[in-house]
């Protein structure tokens, strides 16, 4: 977190602005994230981005360190082709269909080689943005993908995309993701697993817990799509969007996902890697599906778009067969 005074020089001024030279190495769309998610707050109070500032108010902006040491190194920028599959493209938005073992964001080990990057360079070789442009927005991506989980993954163009986008995926209510999982067991029939979640901030790991012991609410649909022997290929809307959520919740219910090394079934594990030299979580981002929508996206309605199972998980399905 920063903590800012402000002074007599910087007063009467919107916060927008001054945030924006705080922060003078971060893009565009984070800043304008940091006042949607509320990170930014005078004398303790959430502020919208046209307040205007006054001497000896104290600025608290919520960022982190890794935050900070990325936006002050210098970004490696350079012209090239998209090496993933485009799944949907126009002049506000793209839908990139992720890899396994590709970050959308970079994290203390890896910072360079992620999707956002990829996708910024991509941008820049097709001349539809100039790094070198004074308050250029930066395309980013309105949502994430655990690092091993594959699938289509929404970046915007420009600031009145990414709002747009990111209310969507905020409210979960005209917009629908759906992913493919291989899970351990027969489920033969749909269920609905609504229960809370608490991610262990030491750990990292997240479990079934109750709101009152600080769970937050959590809802998924399952659907069984085909059976494989002990296994079955299940659909799963993802209605509210925690970390980990399918995989948590499948495995409380009795169903791991296949691969999975923090909440599945081990020895399954074990011999997928052995008889299939499988070691992720079998978990596919496979549909995007748009409702009625307003405002600058609204051309989208009612659309849906699919990315298919990668060729590797698609060939132990035909094993299993």
């Amino acid at each position: 977190m920063i903590k800012l005074t402000v002074t007599k020089k910087d007063e009467s001024q919107k916060i927008e602005k001054y945030v924006k030279k705080a922060l003078s190495e971060a893009p565009l769309s984070f800043i304008y994230k940091l006042f949607r998610k509320k990170d930014v707050k005078v004398n303790g109070h959430w502020v919208k981005p046209e307040y205007v500032i006054s001497s000896g108010e104290e600025i608290a902006i919520y960022i982190t360190d890794l935050q900070l040491e990325e936006f002050k190194e210098k970004r490696d920028i350079s012209k090239a082709n998209l090496p993933y599959e485009i799944v949907y493209e126009d002049k506000n938005i793209l839908l990139v269909n992720k890899p396994r073992g590709v970050l959308v964001h970079g994290d203390a080990k890896e910072k360079k080689h992620t999707l956002a990057n990829d996708v910024i360079n991509y941008l820049y070789f097709k001349g539809e943005y100039d790094p070198n442009l004074d308050n250029a927005f930066t395309p980013a991506p309105a949502h994430r993908l655990d690092r091993n989980t594959s699938g289509i993954v929404a970046f915007a163009k420009n600031l009145n995309a990414l709002h747009s986008l990111e209310e969507l995926f905020k409210d979960k209510v005209d917009i629908e993701k759906h992913y493919q999982a291989l899970v351990v067991g027969v489920l033969k029939e749909g269920m609905e697993i609504s229960a809370p979640l608490k991610k262990d901030a030491n750990t990292g790991l997240v479990k079934v817990t109750s709101i009152k012991d600080g769970g937050m609410p959590s809802l998924s649909i399952v659907k069984p799509l085909k059976h494989y022997s002990n296994y079955t290929l299940v659909d799963v809307n993802l209605v509210t969007g925690r970390t980990h959520q399918i995989r948590v919740h499948l495995s409380y219910k009795g169903y791991p996902v296949v691969g999975d090394s923090k909440y599945g079934n081990f020895e399954v594990n074990k011999l997928f890697k052995k008889d299939y030299h499988f070691e992720n979580q079998f978990l596919h981002a496979y549909s995007l599906k748009f409702k009625e929508i307003k405002g600058p996206l609204e051309y989208l309605s009612n659309k849906e778009f699919k990315s298919q199972i990668p060729e590797y998980m698609g060939e132990i399905l035909k094993k299993l067969k």
